[in-house]
């Protein structure tokens, strides 16, 4: 079985943290590495942001690759710059496999910009298209609290388009399905629900004190995290005024001496940072918070599990998250994840059980629960043994397995 994915806005191979890169390039990576474990051949189409780069990548093991197609100018572009290029993208994809005499049997594609250029495709090699969305317009625009946040509408058109060409969509939670039902009218039996995996070879608990150790954190320091990009529907401001609640009232046990925040750019010239980064970084600043929060930038999938291993807590303060790959992370390392009540995130943290959920924007609620985890070892180690235990559930194996049978139920009933 040969599989184009489409990955168009962003390369799966992409340090996390950074522009345009996060839960969506690890399941892209990941899926595609373990199809290739079961004998299926991928090639993973993005669109060049480097020229310098090679334009064939064979860094996903089993003879995948990662090709990436010039479309438009091959540096990072914003979103509502480069959906302009999905026909060139998908041009590019064509000339490759026309030159390769490459055959595919079927197109998945990633996000609604990858799905446009799958709709020309599928047109021109006759093959059916498999579609996921990893976040929808139409409930970004709910939570939009200004224009920098708001969706185009450009893009609820496009979307609009894509599920009525794909034969097969992808959910990954039964919210997001009736979220597909309801927001967009699509035919529900074109939904499958299929959640994202976790490598728990790569993900397993770790002893803490072998974790900080491995990151240069003291070991009798304690640390929650933060880990995604940092743009404001992830809630981040949120996370900073807990933590500055937590400072001013706490008075029975020792202040965490880190949040430690993995993404963005912290090295930026300031005037070249974005304009989130600013917001957050003077938002520490005003509550005296510099000492006690840790930009660290961008991090690459290999040192993650330490960084998880060795916090207290994950926390994800998101206004939205159509899953929440970071907590399934976090979870397969043992550790505890807080995080708003919000989309995926609300399915995939048991409550009490695995960590906690909170209402969103409510900083009060997240510092109470940080209060809970940060001075009771015993709920810590019980919470992160449960999560570990129910990761499981969501090993890559199994995951794999059941997107090999959505792909072989569209070939056949192409066949038929």
């Amino acid at each position: 079985m040969n599989i184009a994915m489409l990955s168009y806005h962003t390369c799966p191979l992409a340090i996390l943290g950074g522009k345009n890169t996060g839960g969506m390039n690890v399941y892209v990576r990941e899926l595609t590495r373990f199809l290739g474990r079961q004998g299926v051949r991928v090639d993973v189409f993005t669109r060049s942001q480097d020229e310098h780069v090679p334009s064939v990548s064979h860094d996903l093991g089993y003879f995948n690759r990662v090709v990436h197609i010039p479309a438009g100018p091959e540096n990072f572009l914003p979103k509502d710059q480069i959906w302009n290029y999905t026909d060139v993208f998908a041009k590019g994809v064509f000339e490759f496999a026309a030159r390769k005499d490459i055959r595919y049997d079927l197109i998945h594609a990633h996000y609604w910009m990858s799905g446009k250029a799958g709709i020309l495709l599928k047109a021109q090699w006759g093959i059916p298209m498999l579609q996921m969305f990893h976040t929808l317009g139409l409930l970004k625009q709910q939570i939009a609290r200004s224009l920098e946040e708001y969706e185009g509408e450009y893009r609820i058109v496009g979307e609009t388009e894509v599920m009525s060409a794909a034969e097969g969509i992808i959910a990954a939670t039964d919210a997001e399905r009736e979220q597909l039902v309801t927001l967009y009218d699509v035919n529900p039996e074109k939904i499958t629900i299929i959640p994202p995996g976790v490598d728990t070879h790569h993900f397993y608990p770790i002893a803490q004190d072998e974790a900080k150790e491995a990151i240069g954190i003291p070991a009798q320091d304690r640390m929650a995290l933060f880990v995604g990009r940092v743009e404001p529907l992830k809630g981040l401001d949120t996370l900073i005024k807990a933590m500055g609640i937590l400072k001013q009232t706490c008075k029975s046990f020792r202040c965490p001496h880190y949040l430690v925040i993995i993404g963005g750019d912290p090295e930026e010239d300031p005037n070249e940072m974005s304009v989130e980064m600013a917001r957050i970084r003077a938002l520490c600043q005003e509550l005296g918070l510099k000492d006690m929060i840790l930009f660290l930038g961008k991090r690459g999938q290999m040192t993650l599990p330490y960084y998880y291993a060795a916090a207290e807590v994950v926390v994800m303060p998101s206004h939205y998250e159509s899953f929440g790959m970071v907590a399934l992370e976090a979870m397969a390392c043992g550790t505890p994840v807080i995080a708003s009540r919000v989309g995926g995130l609300a399915h995939l943290i048991k409550d009490g059980q695995t960590g906690y959920t909170v209402p969103m924007q409510d900083p009060n609620a997240l510092a109470e629960k940080l209060r809970l985890v940060f001075i009771d070892a015993e709920l810590r180690a019980h919470l992160g043994a449960q999560a570990a235990k129910y990761a499981q559930n969501f090993r890559w194996e199994a995951i794999t397995t059941q997107m090999l049978d959505v792909y072989r139920g569209l070939l056949a009933q192409g066949e038929g």
